[in-house]
């Protein structure tokens, strides 16, 4: 599998431009290393969208999925910094997801990434899964390295800024991530794999392209 582990936590956020100087230094200075170094975080990536929205996106991968619900992790949210509070308050357009890893295929990481967002109707579960296991497969797509599709937990994946109580019909959305060496391959790879079909159609509710700032893995953390 590409992917490490079986877990991933994606966030992605809009922050005012006033801000945005201070939460880039935040997130490359203190907030990725943070959450790499809880156990059972393998790596952590940083993207800025091409064409996408919102503007800044990551990706943290986890040996299991129970690690984004662990007392380590727990308490780690319990816990934060007060430079990241201030940041954290600053967010807009938050979209936290949750997930299980549930499809990986390919090789590799790309310098880009494309990410379609899919929520599956009640029932269709499976038949919308059935259809992306076809479709997410690098094979025959030059400059697709690795594509994926990670499920949300509709009960974990809450934006931090939110009420725990609030309504968010989202919290259980899938995403579809395809791994490419430059932005019209992944642009191409969506238009081919992800752009049509019944039951994909039904499903979509967006799709953008990322552009990698930086990643991180434990064994780049000092001893």
């Amino acid at each position: 599998m590409p992917l490490a582990g079986k877990g991933m936590l994606l966030t992605s956020m809009d922050i005012d431009s006033a801000n945005e100087a201070e939460f880039n230094r935040w997130y490359d200075r203190e907030h990725l290393e943070e959450r790499v170094a809880i156990d059972g975080f393998l790596e952590a990536r940083r993207y800025i969208a091409h064409d996408g929205h919102p503007k800044y996106l990551s990706l943290y991968s986890t040996e299991s999925f129970d690690v984004l619900d662990s007392p380590a992790y727990r308490t780690a949210l319990a816990n934060q910094t007060d430079w990241s509070r201030a940041n954290i308050a600053r967010f807009k357009n938050m979209i936290r997801a949750v997930a299980r890893i549930t499809i990986s295929r390919g090789q590799g990481r790309g310098a880009v990434l494309g990410i379609v967002r899919l929520r599956p109707a009640a029932g269709n579960q499976d038949s919308l899964r059935t259809a992306l296991r076809e479709r997410l497969d690098p094979k025959g797509l030059d400059g697709i390295i690795s594509m994926h599709l990670i499920e949300s937990d509709p009960v974990l994946s809450k934006p931090l800024t939110d009420k725990a109580s609030a309504s968010d019909p989202g919290a259980g959305d899938w995403f579809a991530l395809i791994d490419a060496t430059n932005v019209n391959a992944a642009s191409t790879a969506i238009a081919a794999r992800l752009a049509d079909g019944t039951v994909l159609k039904s499903a979509v509710i967006s799709a953008g392209i990322y552009r990698l700032m930086w990643d991180l893995a434990k064994n780049d953390l000092p001893p």
